[in-house]
């Protein structure tokens, strides 16, 4: 009587992948980690893309307090498919931000994505397209390399339906209530 060995890279045996790869991203040890469209991609923002995060979050920040939000780059699950992602700010309900897994788009105020040379077309394309499915009301793309703000906003199945921009660096840019502030992005560079 023989037995049957699944051969390497057969992964018809796996209950669940989609739910197993995003379990082992969250356990690499030292790593920030996300899925881009099933390619396991590390988080090492450079200073310079930490310090336009920082000056979002202190221009957010009393807004914020007054309506009971909090900011982080917590993980955000996309179910169904093979993403998973840490943005560089998501805005989210306090009571929310307690949670120790995953939220999801649909349950931020606000996503804000910082591109780098080696993730632009991603933060572009694809992580526009999947916020937006997901229902993310809100996604700002701040992107260094054109030197760029775009607004995104009214998310659907097929995209954004509401864009503003790009606004070169230095354009203030209007955040949509609940935030309902001014955004002063001549720091970003």
């Amino acid at each position: 009587m023989s037995t049957a060995h699944a051969s390497p890279g057969d992964y018809s045996q796996v209950p669940n992948p989609e739910q197993a790869l995003k379990y082992a991203i969250r356990h690499i040890a030292g790593d920030r980690v996300e899925i881009v469209e099933g390619v396991i991609t590390p988080v090492s923002p450079s200073w310079a893309h930490e310090t336009a995060i920082d000056l979002i979050r202190e221009q957010i920040g009393p807004r914020m307090r007054e309506l009971g939000l909090r900011a982080g780059s917590g993980n955000l699950d996309l179910p169904g498919t093979e993403n998973y992602y840490v943005p560089d700010l998501a805005v989210v309900p306090a009571e929310l931000a307690k949670t120790e897994g995953a939220l999801l788009p649909d349950q931020t105020m606000l996503v804000v994505e910082v591109t780098s040379p080696s993730n632009g077309d991603t933060d572009r394309t694809t992580k526009r397209r999947r916020y937006s499915q997901f229902g993310a009301p809100v996604y700002l793309l701040v992107d260094r390399q054109e030197r760029t703000c775009t607004l995104f906003s009214r998310p659907g199945r097929l995209g954004y339906t509401l864009i503003e921009g790009p606004h070169p660096f230095g354009t203030p840019v209007r955040l949509p209530a609940p935030l309902d502030l001014e955004l002063d992005t001549a720091g970003f560079s």
